[in-house]
């Protein structure tokens, strides 16, 4: 089974640098994701949420995960 609690953590982690620094990752847009699939995510957790993100955003699924956005 899926952890749902990771899933909430993930949705609800703020991206902590770059061009998008301070936003949540479910908030990331698309080309932004699919340039670091292409690079290469970041090393551990970071990188497996995002890498996450890009395949939740890929399958156009994040509208089913914004209610469990926080504020």
């Amino acid at each position: 089974m899926f952890d749902t609690q990771l899933l909430k953590e993930a949705v609800n982690t703020v991206m902590p640098f770059g061009k998008y620094a301070g936003r949540k990752l479910i908030q990331l847009p698309e080309p932004y994701l699919v340039w670091f699939h292409q690079q290469g995510f970041p090393k551990g957790k970071l990188g497996e949420q995002l890498a996450l993100m890009y395949e939740i955003k890929l399958n156009g699924l994040e509208g089913m995960l914004k209610p469990l956005l926080e504020d």
